[in-house]
């Protein structure tokens, strides 16, 4: 397993979970970094679970909640270009 493609998480019960890293990238208007990532499992209708968050590549798994409509609307692009 290639860890550089992995991002490790401890959730509140301090159970560690391993998310494949889909997608990293930095926004010069924010001047903030993302991250797309799974966990590999699929909801209800079969789609693969993607999670998206900002991110600190100095500061060990710290992730923040993406709040703006335009930084969402970076990600879904970022994803189309992904599934292309």
């Amino acid at each position: 397993m290639n860890e550089s493609k992995y991002l490790k998480i401890v959730d509140e019960d301090g159970k560690v979970i391993e998310y494949e890293i889909l997608c990293v990238f930095k926004l010069t208007k924010t001047d903030k970094n993302y991250i797309i990532y799974t966990d590999n499992t699929n909801n209800e209708m079969g789609d693969l679970n993607v999670y998206a968050s900002i991110y600190y590549p100095n500061e060990s798994n710290r992730l923040e909640v993406i709040e703006t409509e335009e930084e969402w609307q970076e990600v879904e692009k970022r994803l189309k270009e992904l599934q292309q």
